[in-house]
């Protein structure tokens, strides 16, 4: 199963971690450090030109989305039920 991050952005269902909404980046001082080292391994993609509403956290990479992290967890949860 696949879910549809913004813009043209298609994520494999079981690649997923964790998907969170944009404040905790400046909430949190270990989110900070953990999104800081992936920018510094080039492990970072911004989706689209829009405002980044939520951060989708892959086994690969890490993703900026202008999807909100609750519509995004609505499509995820989808996938598991099903």
């Amino acid at each position: 199963m696949y879910i549809h991050l913004g813009g043209e952005k298609i994520i494999r269902a079981v690649e997923l971690v964790a998907i969170f909404d944009i404040s905790i980046e400046q909430s949190s001082k270990l989110s900070k450090q953990f999104v800081a080292g992936a920018r510094k391994r080039k492990d970072v993609e911004v989706i689209g030109e829009e405002e980044s509403k939520s951060i989708v956290i892959t086994k690969q990479k890490i993703y900026y989305s202008p999807i909100s992290s609750s519509t995004l967890k609505k499509r995820a949860h989808n996938f598991v039920t099903n």
